[in-house]
C-alpha cells in the first residue's frame, strides 16, 4: 500500500481532526466573546449605578423645589 492511499480509518481520523480544530476555534471565539460581554456588562453596571445616583440627587432637588414652592404659595 502506498503512502498516498488513504484507508477509511485515515479518512475518519482526518475528519475527526478537522472537527476538533473547528471546535477549538469555536471555543476560542466564544471565550473572547464572553470576555468582551463581561467587560461590557461591567461598564453598563457602573453606568447604571452612576445614573441611579444622579437620579436620586435630582429627585431630592426637585422635592426641595416643590417644598419651597408650596411654602411660598401658602405664604402669599
Amino acid at each position: 500500500m502506498s503512502e498516498t492511499t488513504k484507508t477509511p480509518l485515515d479518512l475518519e481520523l482526518a475528519r475527526l481532526g478537522k472537527c476538533i480544530e473547528d471546535l477549538a476555534s469555536t471555543v476560542e471565539h466564544l471565550q473572547e466573546e464572553n470576555r468582551a460581554l463581561r467587560q461590557r456588562h461591567g461598564t453598563l453596571a457602573s453606568e447604571r449605578s452612576l445614573l441611579l445616583h444622579k437620579n436620586e440627587q435630582v429627585r431630592t432637588r426637585v422635592e426641595g423645589i416643590i417644598g419651597r414652592l408650596k411654602t411660598m404659595e401658602h405664604g402669599a
